[in-house]
């Protein structure tokens, strides 16, 4: 979902023919100025397992997922159907299944092309999202598997009401788990609340974070560099984000990709994950009320931290 959209924009983006039409001039306008792709891909291979972000748009990213022993593939979010199929024709694979984290277009836009060329292709997501060429509506904690791959889709809902995101089980490759995000959980930053509260938000953050931390976060949309330099804005004597955005400076100078990042990575600069610690409520001055519920309080300090960064977008 592009940043900087107001909630009446919103309306027209996900709820009208509007929103696709944007959606396609998007497309069309990065191809131009991105023939390549915005960032530099940097392939994940652990052994059977093949890891493939694909960068779309001016900062979205699909991802390729690929079984190495059966060659059979799944895609998360496939944004620009050209970019995907060119990624699967080059891999050599057989696209078995779409998962998609959310229903707005810079993240479904793709679904109908890639089925009509690809017949026997299931699209996963959540009955509560209008999600194009829906074919198997799933349930929080429910497993799919796509030749030795499982994903397990947990509801996250807050960004829309049926956000989703997929974890890949590591396990039988000897790789940590692997979170594809969409836009719950961004590099230093999280999506906007568009169809939830604060307190619904703070909860899918939470499932979120009770992954293990070396569970590796596979985002939506490359905004490190913006979100990292906002948090350091909040938080001015915080080392590890710091080094972080100083390595991210170094990365984005390289058109590369910086992610995977980790859950672990996260808690330590990522304001949207740092609502418990006292440095950042400080910063923000708020404190808890007496008899204030913890997670009440959490919540007030996430639509905080939310308001200054959408501030933060609008200069």
């Amino acid at each position: 979902m592009p940043w900087g959209v107001s909630l009446p924009r919103y309306s027209l983006y996900a709820r009208t023919r509007l929103g696709y039409l944007f959606y396609q001039r998007q497309v069309k306008k990065a191809r131009e100025r991105y023939p390549h792709g915005h960032s530099v891909p940097q392939p994940y291979c652990f052994p059977g397992v093949k890891i493939l972000p694909i960068p779309v748009l001016s900062n979205n990213y699909s991802y390729l997922v690929i079984d190495t022993g059966s060659s059979q593939a799944a895609v998360i979010d496939p944004s620009d159907p050209l970019a995907v199929q060119a990624a699967i024709e080059e891999e050599g694979v057989m696209l078995e299944a779409i998962f998609c984290t959310h229903k707005h277009w810079d993240h479904s836009g793709g679904n109908e092309a890639l089925c009509q060329k690809h017949n026997s292709c299931k699209v996963y997501g959540s009955a509560l999202d209008a999600i194009p060429q829906l074919t198997n509506p799933l349930a929080d904690r429910e497993k799919v598997s796509v030749g030795s791959l499982t994903f397990e889709a947990l509801a996250t809902p807050g960004h829309t009401v049926g956000h989703m995101v997929y974890v890949l089980d590591g396990g039988p490759f000897g790789s940590p788990p692997c979170l594809f995000s969409g836009d719950l959980l961004f590099l230093a930053g999280c999506g906007r609340p568009f169809e939830g509260s604060p307190e619904t938000m703070l909860a899918s953050l939470d499932v979120a974070m009770g992954l293990g931390e070396d569970t590796l976060l596979w985002p939506g949309h490359e905004y490190a560099l913006e979100c990292l330099t906002f948090a350091s804005l909040l938080e001015l004597d915080n080392s590890a984000l710091e080094q972080k955005l100083q390595w991210a400076v170094q990365q984005r100078q390289e058109k590369r990709s910086t992610c995977p990042s980790t859950l672990g990575e996260e808690q330590t600069y990522n304001p949207f994950l740092r609502t418990h610690r006292p440095e950042l409520q400080e910063a923000l001055g708020l404190w808890q009320g007496g008899g204030e519920d913890p997670d009440a309080f959490r919540a007030r300090v996430l639509k905080e931290v939310r308001r200054r960064k959408d501030l933060y977008q609008a200069t």
